[in-house]
C-alpha cells in the first residue's frame, strides 16, 4: 500500500527473506518501500525514479554495493544511503564512507536502531516531499515549525510538535508506543513510562478540543493514529 508524502526507500538485498522482512517492518513503519536484489537493476531504477534514503547491501549480483553508491556520488545525486552488510571489518567501513555512503549498520542489526537511522538520515537531509504535511484543515508546516487548524495558529511546545509531526506523516497508520517513544523521548525509555499517555492529552487539548474534533484515535494496547480528515 501507497501511503502519499511517506518518506521512499529503496531497499537493495539479494537476501530474498531479509528483504521481504524489511519491507514489511518498513511499510509498517511509515515508508513506502521498493525491493531489488541486483545492484545493476537498482542503479537502473534510480536513474528512472525518486527515493529519499536508501538501505545497501554489498555483496550483490550484478553490481556491488560500494560500485552503485560510487556511481550514484558521481551522477551528483544525494540520496542518503545507508549500507547494512555482513562485512563489518574499519577497513569496510571506512571504504564505504569514503565512497559515499552516509551511514554503515553491520549484520546482524537491530531493527529499532536501523529505523531510527534512516529517520536521522532523512532528518539531516531535510524533507524532499511533503514540507506541510495536511489532515483536513489541519496543518504543520516543517519549515516554519508551525501548526494551523481551520487558519487559527496554534502553539506547541516543541516535544508536542514532534509528537504531531510524527503522527501527521504516517496518516492513518498506527503508530506503536515503542516506535513514538524511540522517535519523540528516547530508546532507553521503558513502554510503562505514560509520558506519550500525558503529551497525546495536550495534543488534544490543543488541536482537537477547541474546534469539536477527533483528529488522534487511540488503538488500544498497541499505539495511535491520527485520523487523514483530521478528525
Amino acid at each position: 500500500m501507497v501511503t502519499p508524502g511517506a518518506p521512499r526507500v529503496l531497499v537493495v538485498e539479494d537476501e530474498a527473506a531479509l528483504a521481504a522482512a524489511l519491507s514489511q517492518g518498513l511499510t509498517q513503519d511509515g515508508f513506502n518501500v521498493e525491493t531489488v536484489g541486483d545492484g545493476l537493476l537498482a542503479l537502473d531504477l534510480l536513474r528512472n525514479e525518486d527515493f529519499d534514503v536508501i538501505v545497501l547491501d554489498l555483496m550483490l549480483p550484478g553490481m556491488g554495493g560500494l560500485d552503485l553508491c560510487a556511481r550514484l556520488r558521481a551522477a551528483g545525486s544525494g540520496v542518503p544511503v545507508l549500507v547494512l552488510t555482513a562485512r563489518i571489518t574499519e577497513d569496510d567501513q571506512l571504504r564505504a564512507l569514503r565512497t559515499g555512503a552516509d551511514d554503515f549498520l553491520p549484520k546482524p542489526f537491530s531493527y529499532r536502531v536501523l529505523v531510527a537511522r534512516l529517520w536521522a538520515l532523512l532528518r539531516r537531509t531535510g524533507p524532499r516531499r511533503g514540507v506541510v504535511l495536511t489532515a483536513g484543515d489541519l496543518a504543520l508546516d516543517r519549515s516554519a515549525r508551525t501548526c494551523r487548524r481551520d487558519e487559527v495558529e496554534i502553539e506547541l511546545t516543541p516535544r508536542e510538535y514532534s509528537l504531531l509531526e510524527l503522527l501527521m506523516s504516517r496518516p492513518g497508520q498506527i503508530v506503536s508506543k515503542r516506535f513514538a517513544l524511540d522517535e519523540v523521548w528516547d530508546p532507553a525509555l521503558k513502554e510503562e513510562s505514560n509520558v506519550l499517555e500525558v503529551y497525546v492529552r495536550y495534543l488534544r487539548r490543543k488541536i482537537d478540543l477547541p474546534f469539536g474534533r477527533h483528529a488522534i484515535g487511540t488503538v488500544r494496547g498497541v499505539g495511535y493514529r491520527l485520523y487523514p480528515d483530521g478528525g
